[in-house]
């Protein structure tokens, strides 16, 4: 395994980066896009919630490799040629989107509705309630679900190698196929991805401990 990493590490590390790039862009839009479906699902307009319902329960329930296929060949067909890349990006997305929605959802239950009321008797604007008083709870109560949804997406990010992106787990599967060393070069692999894992996994608790101590100085 040390002599794969040895002799191999240009192009591990560049798979790797790949890896990241992908996860991290599609955890920073469903961010966004997860908080606004939140704010969807526990809207009091039913209108409102059956479509973002019906979008989660989709993206929730169905297999990533799936998702990722339908993805990659659908868009063609509609007019839309991206590269493979591209496709990853925007499936992660959509299915982290699901996922943190219904971390977000959960959050929001838990916030008192005695703040959001008053809130709203202060003459203060729901967006504004939103943005001032619900998102920041939010954020601190659902840090570690919200850090094991990076985790399982950077895990499910070795998936788009079947629609041809070359990140961390397609340059294990070439280097082996050329050294006939499967077994040392999927362990490289795998020491690249838990270093990570563990590397966010300290990020999200140094994160959580200073959450942690604000709440308690405030």
């Amino acid at each position: 395994m040390l002599e794969i990493l040895l002799n191999h590490y240009p192009v591990l590390i560049k798979g790797l980066t790949t890896t990241l790039v992908v996860s991290l862009s599609a955890i920073a839009l469903g961010l966004v896009f997860g908080m606004l479906l939140a704010f969807g699902l526990t809207s009091r307009y039913r209108w409102v919630r059956w479509p973002c319902g019906l979008y989660r329960s989709f993206w929730r329930g169905t297999p990533i490799l799936l998702q990722l296929l339908l993805v990659y060949y659908l868009l063609p067909e509609i007019g839309i040629e991206v590269a493979p890349i591209t496709a990853a990006i925007l499936t992660l997305t959509l299915n982290t989107t699901a996922f943190q929605s219904e971390i977000f959802r959960s959050g929001i239950a838990h916030i008192p509705t005695g703040q959001i009321e008053a809130a709203r008797m202060a003459g203060i604007s729901a967006w504004q309630t939103r943005r001032r008083i619900v998102m920041p709870q939010v954020f601190r109560l659902t840090l570690p679900p919200l850090t094991n949804e990076i985790i399982t997406i950077l895990k499910n990010s070795s998936l788009i190698s079947v629609i041809a992106v070359t990140e961390l787990m397609r340059v294990s599967e070439q280097i082996a196929s050329r050294t006939f060393q499967p077994l040392e070069t999927y362990l490289a692999a795998a020491v690249l991805y838990l270093a990570v894992n563990l590397l966010l996994a300290r990020i999200s608790a140094h994160l959580e401990r200073r959450m942690t101590g604000g709440l308690a100085t405030e």
